[in-house]
């Protein structure tokens, strides 16, 4: 049994895979035929590659409408579906909210209610027009802007997932950054891939794990991009409802058999926190889910699916 690692920079994270079978010289190629279209997938929709369909997108489509490909238009299709089954918990036009934050140029800050209330006028899918009979892309209004980073990521993985399997591939993890995770078949020693789930800063260990099969895990917490002002910490995951940081959950984990989903429902369940658990864990019968919420070090996890380590 032959094992190959490649990895690849893209979407602002390290891609990697590991691959098992019996031919390396096979194994290589279509693990790089993987990671080339991470790469095909991120000149499309990265936010700040001024060339790619989504950039294109939120530069003219308040003028007119702007034709995507159909991979493109069909991922659209799905955040617009999540965003409505979440109750606007999960949105892909909540960009205005998180630059008024100053978390897309580096400048964090604390900004005024009237700014935030002028960002939410611009922010939610309900601006986003979207015409099956061309693919086109259209807001209703100057100043709306797409970013997928909160989906992107799972649809490269499901991609790549796709071509190792259409290359006959049954044994295979990837991992894209320290977010969103999938296991393709199982290791040649395991049942299933077992995948921990990193812990919060400052708060209990979880010892969490998850196995997977076939199946994806993705996890969104507030301290990868945080800042702090008058003895407050602010989290860069933005409740698309209220324009202000989520502050009630530090961290989601969310195992579904789509990294595409699972990427979307664990920024959904960290809005909507310990609360919210059940009504996002319903809306898929197979999903496991996991959060952790509160403060000062009182901090309590709950989770369907997901065995925590008895006390």
């Amino acid at each position: 049994m032959e094992t190959v690692t490649l990895a690849r920079n893209a979407m602002a994270t390290r891609f990697e895979l590991v691959l098992h079978g019996g031919n390396a010289g096979r194994l290589r190629a279509a693990g790089e035929e993987a990671l080339a279209e991470v790469d095909r997938l991120e000149a499309r929709l990265s936010l700040y590659r001024p060339s790619s369909e989504i950039a294109q997108v939120n530069a003219q489509a308040a003028r007119r409408p702007v034709r995507v490909s159909p991979p493109v238009f069909r991922l659209l299709q799905h955040a617009q579906r999540l965003q409505r089954e979440t109750g606007g918990m999960f949105d892909i036009a909540a960009a205005p909210l998180v630059r008024c934050w100053g978390f897309m140029d580096g400048g964090r800050r604390v900004p005024g209610a009237d700014e935030i209330a002028q960002a939410r006028q611009r922010s939610g899918f309900g601006h986003i027009l979207l015409d099956e009979t061309d693919f086109t892309a259209r807001f209703d209004r100057e100043g709306v802007m797409i970013d997928l980073g909160a989906i992107g990521k799972g649809f490269a993985i499901d991609r790549a997932a796709d071509i190792l399997r259409e290359a006959g591939l049954t044994s295979a993890l990837l991992h894209g950054g320290t977010s969103t995770v999938y296991g393709l078949g199982h290791p040649p020693d395991a049942a299933g891939w077992k995948v921990a789930i990193i812990e919060a800063p400052d708060a209990p260990r979880l010892g969490a794990a998850v196995v997977l099969r076939d199946s994806a895990l993705s996890v969104s917490a507030v301290w990868a991009r945080s800042f702090e002002a008058a003895g407050r910490t602010y989290g860069h995951v933005i409740d698309p409802r209220t324009g202000h940081p989520v502050n009630h959950a530090i961290l989601a984990a969310v195992g579904l058999p789509s990294a595409t989903e699972t990427d979307a429902f664990s920024t959904a369940l960290l809005v909507a926190g310990l609360e919210g658990r059940d009504a996002i864990a319903r809306l898929r019968p197979d999903m496991r889910a996991l959060v952790v919420g509160g403060a000062e070090q009182n901090f309590r996890a709950e989770s369907s699916g997901i065995t925590l380590p008895a006390d």
